[in-house]
């Protein structure tokens, strides 16, 4: 197994261009299902998940091959309606192909997904809502066996008790090639749903109200395919300012998507770090040491402070000026990377969904495990400002949303390799 080891101590000076989104590109690589041509993606980030998401395609018959940073699907070919549990539990959000399935082919056979085990993560709100678009749902040991009544889905009117991004994108996907109107009331807002909205509107999709929460979809018989690039991944911009928050430095980022980086930035000015940003940058800098964060920081589904972000900025704040307290609302298990932090000599107290962070003199590198995506993120994030080596093992988790985290970070003058 490969692992990170990571000298802290450097400060951090550079510029980086950020990948496209993973949680962007997923959904996207999903909806190509539903073409009847050929679709190319560019800036495609070249990660785990997003090849665990070409593997299902070529299963189900499409062909999907990567050139750099562009993904060309080709859907014409699709035959099959079944993932196997082995490619479902490969990543988390492998879910999403159920709707896409049920647009295209009328039917599917899928299981729970896997990914990062951050406690319940129920997909009741989706089988729900496509029960309601005349989808017939069945489960029989482990698996979901889903099939169109008719011909093709139907419209319906579906209110969710909680805006769940990937409820919103299955409901999408199943709808736009659905017979009538779907309205979602609820609908998460999340700049993803956004782009996965302009990617299936080039492909002929009637689709209105997304980024606000009431989503109007109008089916079309069939869409064809389209080019289109994927958006900058937001969650990786949060991290690498971490990073260097963390660690001090100056850092400028490119290829940003500004406005939807804005709540984790208005938090971020709250430690005392200088952030300007232009239409696609962020330069940011840091002093030696910030400040702790006033305001308590609540994780909310979009525009609130993403919960993708708490752990990155959670490391960042472990040897900051003062108190910080965080707020978990979206998942059950997310504070998982703070045994690691802990470890490394961190000042943390959880008590159910809320996290005490007093900062400290100074972190000590140690041995971790990386515990999940975003979990190991911070890992790193920590280890950048330790004093010493720190060495992070089971990375597999961080590759899934990081490209090449290591040279990034080499990038940026810090001290970090990969064995």
């Amino acid at each position: 197994m490969q692992r990170f080891i990571v000298n802290g101590g450097n400060r951090l000076c550079g510029e980086l261009t950020l990948q496209g989104s993973k949680n962007s590109a997923l959904p996207i690589m999903a909806a190509a299902l539903l073409c009847s041509s050929e679709c190319v993606l560019h800036g495609c980030p070249r990660l785990t998940d997003v090849y665990a998401a070409s593997r299902i395609l070529n299963h189900l018959g499409c062909r999907c091959s990567f050139s750099g940073h562009t993904a060309v699907i080709d859907p014409s070919q699709l035959s099959g309606t079944e993932v196997p549990e082995k490619l479902m539990h490969e990543m988390r959000s492998s879910i999403i192909f159920m709707g896409a399935m049920l647009g295209r082919m009328g039917e599917c056979t899928v299981s729970v997904p896997g990914g990062c085990e951050l406690g319940p993560r129920p997909i009741d709100m989706h089988l729900s809502a496509l029960r309601k678009m005349d989808v017939d749902i069945r489960e029989r040991g482990g698996r979901i066996i889903c099939r169109v009544s008719g011909k093709r889905a139907h419209g319906a009117k579906i209110s969710l008790n909680f805006p769940s991004v990937g409820a919103t994108e299955n409901i999408i996907l199943c709808a736009v090639t659905a017979e009538g109107e779907t309205v979602i009331n609820n609908a998460a807002r999340e700049p993803e749903i956004c782009d996965l909205c302009a990617f299936l509107r080039k492909c002929g999709a009637d689709i209105s109200g997304d980024g606000e929460s009431r989503i109007v979809i109008r089916g079309k018989e069939s869409l064809g395919g389209c080019g289109h690039t994927i958006m900058p991944d937001r969650i990786a911009a949060a991290t690498y300012l971490s990073m260097t928050a963390a660690a001090g430095g100056e850092i400028i980022l490119k290829n940003a998507c500004v406005p939807e980086t804005e709540p984790f930035l208005s938090v971020l000015e709250q430690t005392g770090c200088g952030v300007y940003t232009t239409a696609d940058r962020i330069y940011m800098r840091s002093g030696p040491r910030i400040k702790a964060v006033r305001d308590r920081i609540r994780t909310m589904p979009h525009p609130g402070f993403p919960t993708d972000a708490q752990a990155v900025l959670m490391a960042a704040l472990t040897t900051a000026e003062g108190t910080s307290v965080f707020e978990e609302n979206i998942f059950d298990c997310r504070y998982r990377h703070t045994d690691a932090l802990i470890k490394m000599g961190a000042d943390i107290q959880v008590l159910g969904k809320v996290a005490v962070v007093k900062g400290v003199e100074k972190l000590n590198g140690a041995p971790v495990e990386a515990t999940d995506l975003r979990g190991g993120a911070a890992m790193v994030c920590a280890a950048l400002s330790a004093e010493g080596t720190t060495e992070i093992s089971m990375i597999n988790h961080i590759d899934r949303g990081y490209e090449n985290m290591e040279e990034a970070v080499k990038a940026l003058g810090g001290d970090m390799i990969r064995v």
